[in-house]
């Protein structure tokens, strides 16, 4: 690698159902401590992976959706301590376990916290819902994209179903976001598929890259994550210097463990600036012609 690379671990997270707050706290440093020894330096896990917290709770206020996530909170300050002490005790870039955050008396954010090597901790929360957060379970949606300045380079944070929203990362790699990760929650193929395709789109269009960090395996006590199906991947731009497929890494379908990929957001760029196409230039050319369609009867 050269001096600018670096090494990115995303987590295909198994759910677990837990004893203790200390069970959860063990899963996670077994988890750090494997990365950081595989040489990563940014941590990607899952959304929703706090999840695995609602265990925790007494079986009456498991069993309800709206009742768990309030349940949630009195765990967040440790929660947050955890990553905070991991990220500062290997030196690392930690993307947390996605959790859903209380804003208001009755209002909730699923959100993603992005933990850095001296522990301060920022957020991207998700922006768009699928219809079983809204109508179902109550969370609201975040009002701000963000981008995060950090010593590895500019990276952004897409939750899940944002990733399918192609004006959203635009923003992000327009405000100068080289690398987008996607932590992610699906429940079956098809929600997966949609992801990960959605995340390659993405790459190709805005000439960065794009890893995503799946949830897997069951948890038949949760009434939100019972079910969880996916991989990780690390994408590409299909151009000059890169795979011809433009994927950089692929984890197994529902396999526990991580992911990684050495990055180079310096060969990024420069190859972003002499590539075959200039996807990433020429859709900014267009201008307003993608916001016009002229109806012709024929």
């Amino acid at each position: 690698m050269t001096p600018s690379a670096w090494r990115l671990a995303c987590c295909q997270y198994p759910i677990s159902f837990l004893d203790d707050f200390d069970g959860f706290r063990r899963k996670i440093t077994v988890l750090v401590d494997e990365a950081c020894a595989g040489g990563a330096r940014l941590l990607v896990f899952p959304e929703y992976g706090a999840m695995d917290l609602a265990s925790l709770l007494p079986p009456a206020e498991r069993a309800d959706l709206r009742r768990q996530l309030h349940g949630l909170q009195p765990m967040l300050p440790v929660f947050l301590d955890l990553f905070a002490g991991e990220a500062q005790r290997h030196g690392c870039h930690v993307v947390a376990p996605g959790f859903p955050v209380r804003v208001g008396a009755e209002s909730f954010v699923n959100r993603a916290h992005v933990v850095g090597p001296d522990g301060r901790v920022g957020f991207q929360d998700k922006l768009n819902l699928t219809r079983f957060e809204s109508e179902l379970w109550g969370i609201g949606a975040g009002t701000e994209l963000k981008v995060f300045d950090t010593a590895l380079g500019r990276l952004a944070v897409a939750v899940c179903y944002d990733i399918e929203f192609p004006t959203l990362a635009r923003a992000q790699a327009a405000a100068g976001a080289e690398l987008i990760l996607v932590p992610s929650c699906t429940d079956g193929e098809a929600g997966y598929n949609r992801v990960r395709i959605a995340a390659r789109a993405r790459a190709l269009e805005n000439q960065c890259l794009v890893a995503t960090a799946p949830m897997v395996g069951e948890a038949p006590w949760s009434l939100a994550v019972d079910v969880n199906v996916g991989a990780a991947g690390v994408f590409a731009p299909p151009d000059r210097g890169f795979p011809a497929d433009g994927v950089l890494a692929q984890g197994t379908l529902n396999a526990p463990g991580w992911v990684y990929a050495d990055i180079d957001l310096g060969a990024v760029s420069t190859r972003r600036n002499d590539p075959q196409v200039f996807i990433r230039r020429d859709w900014h050319a267009l201008g307003g012609a993608t916001e016009t369609v002229i109806e012709e009867k024929l």
